[in-house]
């Protein structure tokens, strides 16, 4: 017996050198269905000279790793730095280039659109991209089934941006471009039933929740502190890895630094990342010049070292969906303190690996990092309970049940029988 392969087209309007966390999803999820024999066309954002050179420069797996597997092709389609953010792209005008046409040559079994309504314009009109077809014309012609994969909570993040008197103005017609993005797929999937549910309020038709956000729990692991970045500083150490953009709050962090400090004296926060508030942070946190480090962008062990050095890992943000860097903090074997979102209650269990503050509150944000920091054996129980409650979303586990969702969609068996002949 052995795996029936299956021929996936995958669009995405993020991936290496692209630093998100969609691009190392789909990266991941690439590799993952290549090493189990399919055969995977990738149609990914072009990076070109218009980018700042320490995009293209990062240290991140990408093509050259993929380009390994005899069964994997790609095609880049054109892009430009969106205007307030230079280091993330925008698909061109759909009229310079034909999806359609190479999906015609590829003759896919299935298509995969990751981060769906960006590709689709929803969101990308919102960030000053023009939006294109993703292959729902090809797939309406040829009956092919096409799935979106769910990455962003795009309400949430154009509420956050609009703000909530302008966004109430535009409320009314949400349901109605949500319902017309989610008819153009066979099956919407979410990786978390919060915003499973969220979305079916809005009108979301046809969606489903399958737990395909993984991570690789091998790698992620609390014995990594052998690679700690500071070994020489023995202060409590309280990270955030992630983008520096308004919508993952960060801010809010500097907000809360005070009340940690004044409760925890010796107290060092370490930012990790970078993006369009890079500017900003560093200034704020000028007026704590012993008490936070910026510290840039971080990749390989040296980022492995950091979740797992971390006493307690951060995340101040409103607009996750299901974060992978929670998730990967949990593994390594570190506590987190999460603001209320949709998501988080899925993979923060209250007193169990962490807690949740109230969302936009420094305040309570600052005493729930104290509660850990101050009670020793609270932490060290927190610690213990953290890897175990996140293996169940191992990459591997949860690939399996992507997988089957694909066979299921393109209506094949997952096993085929070997001849004897």
């Amino acid at each position: 017996m052995k795996k029936q392969p299956l021929r996936i087209a995958l669009f995405t309007g993020l991936f290496a050198p692209f630093l998100t966390g969609v691009s190392v999803a789909v990266h991941q999820r690439v590799r993952w269905l290549l090493e189990q024999g399919h055969q995977v066309f990738l149609i990914h954002p072009e990076i070109n000279s218009q980018y700042p050179k320490i995009v293209g420069n990062r240290p991140m797996p990408g093509l050259e790793e993929l380009q390994s597997f005899p069964k994997f092709s790609s095609y880049a389609f054109p892009t430009q730095p969106l205007i307030f953010y230079k280091s993330l792209p925008q698909p061109l005008n759909y009229r310079h280039w034909s999806d359609t046409k190479l999906l015609e040559k590829f003759q896919p079994d299935i298509i995969i659109v990751e981060e769906a309504a960006q590709m689709r314009g929803l969101y990308s009109i919102f960030l000053q991209g023009y939006g294109r077809p993703i292959g729902v014309e090809y797939a309406k012609r040829t009956k092919t089934p096409i799935i979106s994969v769910f990455h962003t909570d795009i309400v949430a993040y154009i509420r956050y941006y609009l703000g909530d008197v302008f966004f109430s103005l535009v409320r009314p017609i949400v349901p109605i471009l949500v319902k017309q993005f989610s008819d153009a797929y066979s099956l919407n999937l979410f990786p978390s039933r919060e915003q499973l549910s969220k979305y079916q309020k809005l009108k979301c038709k046809r969606v489903e929740y399958v737990p395909y956000q993984g991570i690789n729990c091998e790698k992620f692991h609390p014995r990594n502190i052998c690679y700690d970045p500071i070994p020489d500083d023995k202060r409590p150490t309280i990270i955030f890895v992630g983008r520096i953009t308004a919508e993952k709050n960060v801010t809010q962090l500097l907000d809360a630094f005070p009340f940690i400090a004044a409760k925890i004296p010796d107290v060092h926060l370490v930012i990790i990342g970078s993006g369009p508030l890079d500017q900003e942070i560093r200034r704020r946190a000028q007026a704590f010049p012993s008490g936070i480090t910026i510290w840039g962008e971080s990749h390989g062990t040296e980022l492995l070292g950091w979740f797992a050095r971390a006493d307690v890992f951060v995340n101040p943000s409103v607009t996750e969906n299901f974060c992978t860097t929670n998730n990967e903090a949990l593994a390594s074997g570190t506590p987190v303190v999460a603001a209320m979102a949709p998501s988080t209650p899925e993979q923060v269990i209250i007193g169990y690996n962490g807690f949740l503050a109230q969302p936009n509150n420094p305040k309570d944000f600052a005493e729930k990092v104290i509660k850990i920091l101050e009670d020793p054996d609270l932490k060290a129980q927190l610690s213990q309970q953290a890897r175990p409650s996140i293996l169940e979303f191992d990459w591997s586990i949860c690939s399996e049940k992507f997988e089957d969702k694909l066979y299921q969609l393109v209506g094949i068996p997952k096993i085929v029988e070997l001849s004897n002949n």
